[in-house]
């Protein structure tokens, strides 16, 4: 009996996107969509929407920006026939670092120092917060040391 499996075509196997080494800043929608997948670990467009608040948006406006995700390499999907799960390519923390650094750079001409300084005289810390910040930089700077 001859096997009818060893020239059979294989079944098409989904691509598999891996997150772009290149991150672009996020628009304020685009990054409120991220923040909920990032918390859901993955989810469908109707998941999405249960998490945005009053009024909600069309599921198509959710829609076009977490396909706007996925070519920007931040989001990919799993299909089930014409339904897509979403999930994160991107993890927060490699987002939260960028942004952060950005901000650092725009804002703060590259200066922790002055972003902290700033965040402690704009935010009025008492003295005890500002202990708190300093025993936790000590403690960060030992660490590296």
């Amino acid at each position: 009996m001859r096997c009818l499996l060893r020239n059979a075509v294989p079944p098409p196997t989904l691509p598999t996107k891996k997150p772009t080494n290149t991150v672009k800043e996020l628009t304020k929608a685009e990054d409120q969509i991220m923040q909920i997948l990032w918390t859901l670990k993955k989810g469908f467009v109707k998941d999405i929407i249960a998490h945005l608040p009053a009024p909600k948006p069309a599921y198509n406006t959710v829609s076009t920006i977490v396909r706007i995700l996925e070519k920007k390499g931040f989001v990919d999907y799993k299909a089930y026939g014409k339904t897509h799960e979403y999930y994160p390519l991107i993890p927060k923390e490699k987002y939260t670092q960028f942004y952060l650094n950005n901000l650092v750079k725009g804002y703060f001409g590259g200066s922790f120092q002055n972003l902290v300084s700033f965040f402690a005289h704009e935010n009025k810390m008492n003295v005890t917060e500002i202990d708190q910040l300093v025993k936790q930089l000590e403690e960060f700077k030992n660490k590296r040391s």
